[in-house]
């Protein structure tokens, strides 16, 4: 029986935990867009740490963007290079959880690390999709550069909080004792005492 009352703890655990990440996620890029100081890469780390099963740490960052695209005008399907641009833009912001094996071993620097590359992979894969896919700038080097080099700005506090966020979130599940410093995931049965 003690089992049974165990495995739905944990169950109800990590549906905790996932609604917090997206609802975290969802409220924190409704609230600033426009700095691109958003939870959503935090989000993303936190969720590759905490779920061992990287198909669903990823439904964190898709569902929080899915709901925040619906209050933001312009971020739908449509804008921006259409159907092939959302697909780059829900891919970059979902890699992140495959670094979650990583940084569920590691300690601070691995969370760090993490966040910063989330921001990199992000800036260079949209802007690059950007550069492809839209008539913006010319399909040439300079181009590519120019493109770049436009993003700039929108780049410029993003990895600020991304390391921030990641921080906080990775930091929140190891208070909870969810993961992050353990090396069983969420999921599994607490460990018996020796």
């Amino acid at each position: 029986m003690e089992i049974v009352a165990n495995r739905w703890r944990n169950r109800a655990v990590t549906c905790g935990i996932w609604f917090v990440l997206v609802a975290v996620s969802v409220i924190g890029r409704l609230w600033q867009p426009a700095w691109n100081v958003t939870p959503l890469a935090g989000a993303a780390v936190a969720a590759g740490v905490a779920f061992p099963n990287p198909l669903v740490a990823a439904t964190v960052p898709v569902a929080a963007l899915t709901i925040s695209n619906l209050a933001l005008p312009g971020y739908g399907i449509e804008g921006f290079g259409g159907i092939a641009m959302a697909a780059v833009i829900y891919a970059a912001f979902a890699w992140p959880v495959l670094l979650g094996g990583v940084i569920r071993r590691g300690r601070l620097p691995a969370v760090i690390g993490g966040a910063l590359a989330s921001s990199l992979v992000f800036y260079l894969a949209t802007n690059f999709a950007h550069w492809c896919l839209t008539n913006d700038y010319p399909h040439t080097a300079s181009g590519l550069l120019a493109c770049f080099a436009a993003a700039l700005p929108f780049y410029r506090w993003m990895p600020v909080g991304d390391v921030a966020w990641s921080i906080a979130l990775v930091g929140g599940l190891a208070a909870l004792g969810a993961t992050a410093t353990s090396a069983q995931p969420i999921s599994s049965h607490p460990a018996k005492p020796a």
